[in-house]
């Protein structure tokens, strides 16, 4: 078993036993993340649905990102990330959700956001949410998605576990 495969394996296991819905909000990954959690037996105890929103259109129509967001911070930006993770939570209404934007290159890069930058965010309905910003490189298109899916499925592994120490 690879290592995004083990990751949401365990993440499904770990959500069914809670008893914890996912919805997905991907843009430089294009549903990978979602797929990775629908290769594993049993994911349809967790999760829900995915959203594919590579266009700026798309995030706005689909997650009710704010055209101010997308107009002042950019597609690529943490302030985003955290909108469409929000947008996921809202439309979907499920118990966790994972945002993903970034510049996977080959182009696409400026000096302020250069290939490789992607900015995750996670939200559960109890209101935590946590970001990330990864400054991968130009390390090619495939590698910058592969490692983005692994910090998208670690997120959210993060968020149930402490989710589940405020508990004990």
């Amino acid at each position: 078993m690879n290592e995004v495969a083990a990751a949401a394996a365990v993440l499904i296991k770990l959500c069914t036993e809670r008893k914890l819905t996912i919805a997905t909000a991907e843009s430089c990954t294009g549903g990978l993340v979602a797929g990775a959690l629908t290769e594993v037996p049993g994911s349809s105890a967790v999760f829900d649905r995915g959203f594919v929103t590579y266009s700026n259109k798309a995030k706005q129509q689909m997650l009710g990102v704010p055209v101010e967001t997308l107009r002042d911070y950019g597609e690529v930006s943490r302030q985003t990330a955290e909108a469409m993770a929000q947008g996921a939570l809202e439309k979907a209404k499920v118990d966790l959700a994972v945002a993903i934007t970034g510049i996977a290159g080959p182009g696409g890069g400026s000096a302020d956001k250069p290939v490789g930058l992607v900015h995750f965010a996670v939200a559960s309905r109890d209101g935590t949410t946590m970001h990330a910003a990864k400054r991968y490189g130009d390390i090619g298109r495939a590698e910058v998605r592969h490692k983005s899916v692994l910090q998208a499925l670690g997120m959210l592994h993060e968020l149930v576990s402490d989710a589940s120490k405020d508990r004990s």
